[in-house]
């Protein structure tokens, strides 16, 4: 079975649901030294197996695949509804979706192909999976991950049976993996958070959080992480599967601050602050993931347009850092700076 210890690299390229963590992306980071990812979230089973296969038949090395854990069915359908409505008089050509009191995003399926393909490593995210599923996925040989973001999470964590944790702290880019969806997430920084957390568990840690340079890398390693994730720091890189208009809005003026918000999906993220979040944030229904599928369309039509102002621009707060050229290229700079301020 995978450990952490097997990577050259402990950098691994955090799974970026939604198009930006590509099978290229994936192969590229593990080829470097680093384990790359595939995001799960919001693919059929079928396209999941496909990129599977694409990156197994293209590198020897280890990699993971990420998966979302289904979440408690909808509370509130009248406020969904009257946001819907919302979004329907500002676009009103755009078609929303049913409204589904649950959705699993095809979860049982999925981790059946993750044991059929013998996926070295998973990881979970927005929750922890059945202890069945553990069960079986260890009997494959897969490697498996609980993304958490509290105390009180890497506990519960901890008593499912997985191999180590990736402690997510506040700056993170894109949702927070929050167990819940309507609690305020955490905000003990992620230097704080792994110290805590490594306090009460004896697990390998991975930490993730606005980390973009190698005195950072350096500092959490001899705080007690095994390894440290990074998915705003890939998003301009070459094999990046990033909107363009994303892209560059990690870099334009206009663009100065990320917060957390609910607009988009639901559910705690943190993005680029733009007008979509201004217009929507105080209203939107903390229900995940209806709320996703009602933006989907809004966002499809702003991709379409190159309209940053529409779009769920994910970033973590070290966005202003996000290197070019191929993936290979940014690890090695950071691993590089990460030796750099060792020696210093």
């Amino acid at each position: 079975m995978f450990t952490l210890n097997d990577l050259a690299i402990p950098i691994i390229a955090a799974p970026m649901a939604g198009g930006a963590s590509t099978p290229n992306l994936a192969v590229a980071v593990s080829d470097a030294g680093g384990l790359g990812f595939l995001a799960g979230g919001y693919k059929t089973p079928t396209v999941l197996a496909e990129q599977i296969v694409d990156v197994q038949q293209r590198t020897n090395n280890p990699f993971g695949v990420n998966l979302f854990v289904p979440q408690l069915p909808l509370i509130d359908r009248a406020a969904v509804e009257a946001y819907r409505d919302a979004l329907a008089r500002e676009n009103p050509s755009a078609v929303f979706a049913e409204i589904d009191e649950t959705d699993d995003d095809w979860f049982s399926e999925k981790v059946a192909v993750v044991i059929a393909r013998q996926v070295p490593v998973v990881s979970f995210t927005f929750g922890l999976p059945p202890v069945d599923a553990v069960e079986r996925m260890h009997t494959a040989g897969s490697f498996l991950i609980a993304t958490v973001t509290s105390v009180p999470e890497a506990r519960q964590a901890v008593d499912r049976g997985v191999d180590a944790l990736c402690v997510q702290g506040p700056e993170a880019g894109g949702h927070r993996g929050t167990f819940t969806t309507r609690d305020e997430p955490g905000t003990l920084a992620l230097g704080e958070l792994l110290i805590a957390i490594r306090e009460v568990v004896t697990l390998p840690l991975i930490v993730a959080g606005g980390i973009h340079s190698g005195g950072q890398i350096a500092s959490l390693l001899a705080a007690g992480a095994e390894a440290v994730q990074l998915g705003t720091a890939l998003l301009r890189t070459d094999e990046s599967g990033a909107q363009q208009a994303h892209q560059d809005a990690l870099v334009d003026p206009r663009f100065t601050e990320t917060v957390i918000t609910w607009a988009f999906s639901g559910r705690p993220a943190r993005g680029l602050r733009n007008g979509f979040i201004t217009a929507h944030d105080a209203t939107v229904p903390h229900e995940y993931p209806q709320v996703h599928h009602l933006t989907k369309t809004v966002r499809a039509d702003a991709a379409r347009r190159g309209d940053p102002h529409g779009l769920a621009l994910w970033a973590g707060t070290g966005f202003r850092e996000a290197g070019t050229g191929s993936a290979a290229t940014v690890l090695g700079a950071l691993w590089a700076d990460t030796h750099a301020a060792v020696v210093s």
